[in-house]
């Protein structure tokens, strides 16, 4: 068995920050430090109060220990990971705002009182869910051993699987539906000729820079800070492009003009379930 220590250095930065301050709200909570009321969304407190936490901290509740908080949190350990180290691998900024993408859905969603939910975090994890099944929907995936099940299949299993321990459905169902709107825009509706740029705007990858974790090939801003200062122009690339500066965009690259299908600026995933080798 490897070193849980070097496991964990491993990790890539969003998927672990994101499991860490899960797992510290629970641990919190079971040692008795604070209340879940403290951390719950509520439009009322959120207002009336200007408890603005609460539009943030709801997301990392994913409920207190036990097999269903165990469950979710391996699912952001493996396939949240699977997600950031193949399709966005290399593109941190991506990552970062599908989450802040999801979270803002969820938070829309929330106005609704029919669909109001005081933490979220579970449907932020099906978002994850959702959209790896979508990329790797031909992975064969051994459920405890009794049977094989693809990966477009999973969140429909865990579904099914919340349905027999009793827990809400509501939030896996807001899950699946963020995660395909998310999908929907970024890989769907480009695909069929759509001329909405969904990119990653700008003030994320100047966050993802400024914090420094992670790394963006072809953000639009560069990791460190140079003494010539760069113009980027042109369209990013994704998956194993090349960046366009502006002392090169008169003369393409060679590189370049063997790489046809990356000029959609802004699509988080070029085609359906993309690998980083270009297999489906």
């Amino acid at each position: 068995m490897g070193d849980p220590g070097q496991y964990y250095r491993d990790l890539p930065p969003v998927s672990k920050a994101y499991g860490v301050l899960c797992l510290m709200a629970s641990g919190a909570l079971h040692l008795g430090l604070y209340h879940p009321r403290i951390i719950a969304l509520s439009y009322g407190d959120v207002i009336k109060r200007f408890q603005i936490w609460r539009l943030v901290t709801n997301f990392f509740f994913l409920g207190p220990f036990s097999f269903t908080f165990a469950f979710r949190l391996l699912l952001i350990a493996r396939h949240g990971v699977q997600l950031e180290r193949g399709p966005f691998d290399k593109r941190t900024a991506d990552y970062v705002w599908m989450f802040i993408f999801g979270a803002l859905t969820l938070l829309a969603m929330a106005i609704i009182p029919f669909l109001n939910s005081r933490f979220m975090g579970a449907s932020l994890v099906f978002m994850i869910v959702y959209v790896w099944g979508r990329e790797f929907p031909n992975n064969r995936l051994n459920i405890h051993g009794l049977f094989e099940l693809k990966g477009f299949y999973l969140p429909w299993y865990m579904l099914g699987v919340d349905l027999i321990l009793g827990n809400p459905l509501m939030p896996d169902l807001l899950g699946i539906a963020v995660g395909h709107l998310y999908y929907f825009l970024t890989v769907l509706y480009p695909l069929a000729g759509g001329r909405f740029n969904f990119g990653t705007p700008l003030w994320v990858h100047k966050l993802v820079a400024f914090w420094g974790v992670g790394y963006q090939q072809n953000a639009p801003v560069p990791r460190q800070a140079t003494a010539v200062p760069e113009v980027f122009q042109g369209r990013g690339r994704r998956l194993g492009g090349t960046r366009t500066s502006a002392s090169t965009q008169a003369q393409p690259s060679s590189s370049e003009q063997a790489q046809p299908n990356q000029g959609n600026d802004g699509v988080a995933f070029h085609g359906r379930s993309r690998r980083l080798d270009g297999g489906r």
